[in-house]
């Protein structure tokens, strides 16, 4: 198996799952919905316990939940109508729609075609509440049932703690949500590129647990470097089909005491103390179609020792400018005029989360230069993660094609986050070009404004080696849910969206030259919210 060193892998992935004009065209792929994949998945010898169901309404306004974070060793636990609300408005569903082949069940962050690959599965110590208590253990989320099922009792943190090499987020947290995805529940309809989907949905998902986190007083973390095996291993989890893929550190405790052992380079103490549970789940599907090209990418990007692990997290790649690692404006600039915390409105973060959608409909009417302002100010104000070291880094560069917002000419143009500037790199209508760039669809060409990440993912692979293609997903996915959350607290509508990758860095040239396609959010006027 290719080490993750070795980026020969992440490279061929990225390459092999390019959309261009050609690609889609001759694609012979259809959605056979008589073998659709169960949208949950299912352990049926286990039942759930369920959790409060109440919201809590915290009064945190949204802009600020989503710009601001608790500091990281400020001794909080949650009890269990915090780790509820945490699961809820990160996972849970929050509406259904009757159709006729059946019903979706939407949830409360997008997801790649309402597929729901990321399951969320809890490891703690003892958790209190009013209700009920919860005893340490390690659960699956259940949403369906709004409950959780146990597959472990005990207290299973000291091996998260190995597995990630002492992250100290991880070794002082009460509660840690490892997310996993599974191949097939989104491949059915993506394929191969469904890899990338992996990063996207569970961003959006981690973009609103972040964001609830701080509305309920807690510190959280993302940690994306770990020993694959043991975690895949601890949740019991078939790897051909289902692989952890992020951790998140809720909490923390300073008297806990989970430092184990120096790291090995197998971690035996973890290891001897997870048997296999052997547990039944419920097929997805009648046949599910394997796609060998993922599967690949993922074992060349899994690390296999916690000396590993702690090799592999450090500094992110900063250069030349720390905060956006962008050559100064070449170009106009023109000033951000964000909302001050006095002007901004004050819609709770769980309001808006429920309030949430992806807009299927944009009217062709402006936004403002403030709104866009307070979108671009408070989504990339830094994301706790051990990957993003200092504080504020980023891997992924914001490019807009600008339609109407008052106050800023129609146009291309590049974010410099640092200077809280936007750089214009061309003028002109472009609408026809963005719903082109956006896999022809009308939504891009339709919306006031499309923001574009790109990335330079040479310099991510040479930091982070394969596993860098998971980082880089992760965040463009984390700061979509970002400026999803920002544009629905002011009343705007939002959708992610795919792209012909080669031609999107093609517009944005020469300045993006180098640089690769990741993500895209359209922002504007949903037709629907005006109705």
């Amino acid at each position: 198996m290719p080490n993750n060193a070795n980026t020969e892998t992440a490279w061929n992935y990225h390459e092999a799952t390019k959309h261009s004009y050609t690609s889609v065209r001759t694609n012979p792929h259809f959605l056979d919905f008589g073998n659709q994949p169960l949208p949950f998945k299912i352990y049926p010898a286990l039942e759930p316990s369920r959790m409060p169901a109440e919201v809590r309404q915290t009064g945190v306004a949204a802009l600020s939940a989503i710009a601001a974070g608790i500091p990281a060793q400020t001794n909080t636990a949650p009890d269990l109508e915090a780790v509820a609300q945490l699961l809820y408005l990160s996972a849970g569903i929050t509406r259904q729609r009757k159709y006729s082949g059946g019903e979706i069940y939407f949830r409360a962050a997008a997801c790649t075609g309402a597929l729901y690959e990321v399951e969320l599965y809890l490891v703690c110590g003892d958790v209190c509440g009013e209700v009920a208590n919860l005893e340490a253990g390690v659960y699956h989320f259940a949403p369906a049932e709004f409950g959780l099922r146990r597959l472990r009792a005990g207290d299973y943190r000291r091996v998260l703690v190995e597995a990630t090499g002492v992250e100290p987020a991880i070794a002082h947290a009460p509660l840690t949500i490892v997310c996993t995805c599974t191949y097939w529940r989104n491949a059915w309809k993506y394929q191969a590129r469904t890899y990338r989907h992996f990063g996207w949905d569970n961003g959006t998902l981690l973009a609103n647990l972040l964001a609830v986190a701080t509305a309920l007083g807690l510190p959280a973390k993302v940690v994306c470097g770990f020993v694959d095996a043991t975690l895949n291993r601890l949740l019991d989890v078939d790897s051909q089909r289902e692989v952890a893929f992020s951790l998140v550190a809720l909490g923390h405790d300073s008297g806990l005491s989970a430092r184990p052992a120096p790291p090995s380079r197998t971690t035996p103490q973890a290891l001897a103390e997870i048997s296999p549970l052997g547990l039944e789940t419920v097929p997805l599907s009648r046949d599910e179609i394997d796609y060998p090209l993922m599967r690949e990418m993922h074992a060349a990007s899994s690390l296999e020792s916690a000396i590993e692990v702690t090799a592999w997290r450090g500094r992110t790649p900063l250069n030349p400018t720390p905060m956006t690692n962008l050559p100064p404006p070449a170009g106009p600039v023109v000033q951000l005029t964000p909302l001050s915390d006095a002007e901004m409105p004050r819609d709770p973060i769980e309001q808006v989360i429920l309030r949430r959608g992806s807009s299927r409909q944009f009217a062709r009417t402006p936004i403002t230069l403030t709104q866009l302002s307070t979108l671009l100010d408070r989504a990339t104000r830094g994301i706790p993660a051990d990957f993003l070291n200092p504080f504020g880094s980023q891997l992924n560069h914001l490019y807009l094609i600008v339609h109407a917002v008052e106050g800023l000419e129609s146009g291309a143009y590049v974010f410099h986050r640092d200077r809280r500037v936007l750089e214009c790199l061309k003028r002109g209508n472009f609408r026809d070009q963005a719903g082109y760039l956006g896999l022809e669809q009308r939504l891009p060409a339709d919306a006031a404004v499309d923001i574009f990440f790109l990335a330079d993912l040479r310099s991510v692979f040479d930091r982070f080696g394969n596993r860098g293609y998971r980082t880089v997903q992760l965040e463009a996915g984390i700061l979509g849910g970002k400026l999803y959350l920002a544009a629905y607290a002011q009343r705007l509508g939002a959708t992610g969206l795919t792209f012909y990758d080669d031609d999107v860095t093609r517009f944005f040239s020469p300045h993006a030259e180098g640089k690769s396609a990741i993500f895209l959010v359209a922002v504007g006027n949903s037709a629907k919210l005006r109705q």
